[in-house]
């Protein structure tokens, strides 16, 4: 028996560090680690330990034979990523003119190839230390702003391997960032990897400012002057445009500001957005696109378990939406979504997959392409050409129309359609883009308006010497949860390097002082004990109504809760 990783993979590579045999790829230390959809096990060379389903935060990683119906694709998939592999590196191996002249990605490709031959013949690299830090060295004081993947991946890092106290800030009075407002809430597997941070918001070493805003109620120089570094980590918190007219009609609505509204962010009112419409056009195919699309047509009474937000909930249970059109500029070999979010849709019970076949294109791709290809693995969805001058059929779809670039949303008052390439108008009453999130500048900080990120060099700030970034800010918005990891590794490594070499100034200001300052310049911070509180009422309201929480959607709501901490009840 083998173990097989799932949808819900979020490249953490906690697995990767526990397997005793090196039988999960790519691992962090190769190439393809940093643009892989997912990690995946040898059959080959796996022992059935389970010490990678024991360490994934996320219960990603199952038994093969005890796979539900619904992931059973997912076997193949990770041996057909071993069996591409193995091709790949005999197609390099063949064009080396000879064994022993063989270098760079050629070498590299046979040397993973040797080290699979047997799961006991792992020939082990070197051990290698990044670090080293003196015997004398002195705790250093840290901030991280944000409390996302990218920030408590930074802030793990410190606590786990060096003395350093850590204050947590968010603009929010809750912590989660990412995780608690940006994954789907039919993911609760996902979601899981929250419960791995929450452990660290109550280390003795971390002092948490919920509700703090930098460079609103607290300039990032007071920040950084009451510690020896900060750490930022605001993610990307806004959305790309189109570009196109018609985009600011009501109607036309961001797939960034959907994706918080169904997950109760404090920033997005109740009403912010209306489902009364037939049919709603993505633009866009990324996995955003398809969490939007998923949970449009969704069954409601399916999601009334999770955490999704009351008034979303409502909304979709008196919905008229019975179509999603999901627009791609390219073909279907080229579709930015991955093979694993596809899977999930083919599993949506009442809801049919269609292909829109106006292009000669699309077909010829999709029978072209392996069954494991993204182009292949729509062999099975039926292909037609849609007739958009007629309403939605009877029952829930999704269309996928590839080769298809929007020229403008139509309407007058509100949206009434969107023209795409080719001369087409498709007729719809709501309009989501979905092409990609944009950092937002933190005040005090400099920021490249071309990349929307903030210019850095190994995570230092640039210009700067003591404040850092991780997370979408830094690299721009790619990679998932996991990939924070690695990224965080680097921004500390940079931070302690600065440390040794003395090139950190000494703060101006106690940590006492800075809690002093918080609370001045806001007298609604929520600490640990508070968001303790929140998590528990979220859970017990969520329970009276068989959900896993319900979540307060507003900062008042969010305060309140926090401060029943000091006046706790019985029963």
């Amino acid at each position: 028996m083998t173990y097989a990783i799932t949808q819900t993979c979020c490249n953490d590579a906690t697995c990767v560090a526990v397997c005793p045999v090196n039988c999960i790829h790519p691992t962090p230390e190769e190439r393809a680690f940093g643009s892989t959809e997912m990690l995946h096990i040898d059959p080959r060379s796996c022992i059935d330990c389970g010490a990678c389903a024991d360490a994934c935060p996320v219960d990603a990683i199952f038994p093969v034979d005890r796979l539900k119906p619904a992931h059973r694709e997912y076997a193949a998939l990770n041996a057909a990523y071993y069996e591409e592999e193995a091709a790949a590196a005999t197609e390099r191996e063949g064009a080396a003119a000879a064994p022993a002249a063989v270098t760079g990605d050629g070498a590299e490709a046979q040397a993973e190839a040797a080290e699979r031959t047997g799961p006991l013949f792992r020939a082990w690299d070197a051990p290698g230390f990044a670090r080293s830090l003196p015997s004398d060295f002195a705790p250093l004081r840290v901030a991280v702003v944000g409390t996302g993947p990218a920030g408590m991946y930074a802030a793990e890092d410190l606590l786990l391997h060096t003395d350093a106290q850590v204050t947590l800030v968010d603009r929010l009075p809750v912590a989660g960032g990412l995780i608690r407002y940006g994954v789907a809430p039919d993911h609760p597997a996902t979601k899981k990897v929250g419960e791995a941070f929450a452990r660290f918001h109550h280390h003795p070493r971390v002092r948490m400012q919920l509700g703090l805003e930098v460079g609103k109620e607290l300039s990032a120089a007071e920040l950084a002057a009451h510690h020896d570094a900060v750490i930022y980590a605001v993610g990307a918190a806004t959305d790309r445009r189109l570009g196109i007219p018609g985009e600011e009609l009501p109607g036309s609505v961001s797939a960034t500001g959907l994706v918080a509204w169904y997950n109760a962010h404090p920033d997005h009112a109740p009403d912010a957005v209306s489902l009364d419409a037939e049919r709603v056009v993505v633009v866009g195919n990324g996995n955003v696109a398809l969490d939007v699309a998923r949970i449009l047509v969704s069954d409601p009474d399916a999601l009334a378990a999770t955490d999704i937000a009351g008034h979303a909930l409502d909304a979709l249970r008196g919905r008229r939406v019975r179509e999603v059109v999901l627009l791609g500029r390219r073909g279907p070999e080229d579709a930015a979504y991955t093979r694993t979010e596809l899977l999930a849709l083919g599993h949506l019970d009442g809801v049919d997959l269609v292909v829109d076949d106006h292009d000669p294109r699309i077909g010829a791709a999709i029978d072209a392409a392996g069954p494991l290809d993204k182009a292949g693995m729509l062999g099975g969805v039926t292909r037609t050409a849609v007739d958009w001058s007629r309403p939605p059929e009877p029952g829930r779809r999704i269309v996928f129309r590839f080769h298809s670039a929007p020229l403008a949303v139509t309407g007058e008052q509100a949206v009434t359609g969107v023209q795409v390439t080719g001369g087409t108008e498709i007729p719809a009453q709501l309009v989501v883009r979905s092409i990609g999130h944009r950092g937002v500048a933190v005040p005090g900080l400099p920021f490249d308006e071309t990349t929307g990120t903030v210019p850095h060099e190994g995570g230092r700030v640039r210009g700067r010497t003591n404040e850092y970034v991780v997370g979408w800010i830094k690299r721009g918005p790619s990679g998932g949860i996991g990939a924070n990891r690695s990224c965080a590794a680097e921004t500390v490594t940079t931070l302690l390097a600065d440390a040794v070499a003395g090139e950190l100034p000494a703060p101006s200001g106690s940590a006492k002082e800075f809690a002093r300052l918080a609370r001045r310049r806001n007298r609604r911070l929520v600490d640990a004990r508070g968001l303790a509180t929140i998590e528990r009422a979220e859970r017990e309201s969520g329970q009276r109504d068989g959900r896993v929480r319900t979540k307060f959607a507003t900062v008042p709501e969010l305060v309140a809760a926090a401060r029943r901490s000091r006046l706790r009840l019985p029963g």
